[in-house]
C-alpha cells in the first residue's frame, strides 16, 4: 500500500518582503508634521472612492543615466525634495519602506489659504518601484506607483496612478480643475527629478484615461472623513483660535 502523497508547502513569493502587512488602522512614525490626520484611519484605494475612476501615467526619459536602480534609490532617499513648493511630504523614520505611513501637507490651489493634511501608506517597495495607497479622508482614493526602468540605453522614470475622488465635494473640485492641477503636480515633480540627475530639457509624456465614468453612491458617506471639509473648517476658525489665544495669554 502506497503512503499518502507528501504535500510540499507553497513557496513564498520572491517579493513577499516588499509588501506591507495588512493593518486595520494606520499609524505613523513621522516627526515634525503640523497635523496628523491619518493615525487611526483605514487605508482606502480606488475601490472605495466615490467619483469617476482615472488612470494617469506620467513618464520622462533621462539623459545619460544608465542605472534605473540607482535612480530609484536616489528618488526614495530624496523624495520630498522633488515635490512642488505648494506641498510638503513628511517621510516616516524608516523612509519609504513597506508598511510605513508618511504625512502630507499641501495647498489644493497654489496661493490658497486652505491647506490639506493627510498622508499615504507604502503598500509596496523594492529596488525598482514603490506604491502608495491613500487613507480615508484623502482627496483621492488611489494607488500611486513610482517606478524606474531601462529602455535600451535610456532610464525612464514613471508615475502611474489609479484614482477616484473620495467624496462628492472632491469630485466636484476635480471636475472644476482639480484633475488638471493633479496632473500638473506630477509633471512638475518628474521635471524637477529629471533636472536633478542632469536632463537639461525634460519632456514629460502624460496619458490620462477615464476608465470608469460611474460614480459610486454607496460611498457618499466618505464625506464624514473628508480632509477637504476638515481643512476648510480649520481655516475658517483660525481667526477665532487666534483671538482665543490672545485672551488666554492676557489671563
Amino acid at each position: 500500500m502506497k503512503g499518502a502523497p507528501v504535500v510540499e508547502p507553497a513557496a513564498e513569493p520572491k517579493d513577499a518582503g516588499s509588501w506591507a502587512h495588512p493593518v486595520e488602522r494606520l499609524a505613523t512614525t513621522v516627526i515634525g508634521a503640523p497635523d496628523d490626520a491619518v493615525t487611526g484611519r483605514r487605508a482606502a484605494g480606488p475601490v472605495q472612492g466615490f467619483g469617476q475612476m482615472w488612470q494617469k501615467t506620467f513618464r520622462v526619459r533621462l539623459d545619460g543615466v544608465q542605472s534605473s536602480r540607482a535612480v530609484m534609490a536616489m528618488w526614495k532617499d530624496e523624495f520630498p525634495t522633488f515635490w512642488p513648493k505648494s506641498a510638503k511630504f513628511y517621510a516616516p523614520l524608516a523612509g519609504i519602506a513597506p508598511g510605513e505611513v508618511a504625512l502630507l501637507d499641501m495647498k489644493p490651489i497654489p496661493g490658497s489659504p486652505v491647506r490639506f493634511s493627510t498622508g499615504v501608506l507604502v503598500i509596496y517597495a523594492d529596488d525598482e518601484s514603490f506604491t502608495f495607497m491613500t487613507p480615508e479622508g484623502h482627496i483621492l482614493s488611489a494607488w500611486i506607483t513610482f517606478s524606474t526602468y531601462e529602455d535600451g540605453d535610456v532610464t525612464v522614470v514613471q508615475v502611474q496612478a489609479l484614482e477616484r475622488p473620495s467624496d462628492p465635494i472632491d469630485e466636484l473640485g476635480y471636475m472644476l480643475g482639480g484633475n488638471r492641477l493633479n496632473s500638473r503636480f506630477w509633471e512638475e515633480t518628474l521635471r524637477t527629478l529629471a533636472r536633478h540627475v542632469g536632463t537639461s530639457d525634460p519632456v514629460v509624456e502624460t496619458t490620462v484615461v477615464c476608465v470608469d465614468r460611474q460614480r459610486q453612491w454607496r460611498y457618499v458617506r466618505n464625506l464624514r472623513r473628508s480632509a477637504t471639509i476638515h481643512s476648510m473648517m480649520r481655516t475658517a476658525s483660525a481667526p477665532g483660535r487666534w483671538v482665543a489665544g490672545l485672551v488666554r495669554g492676557r489671563n
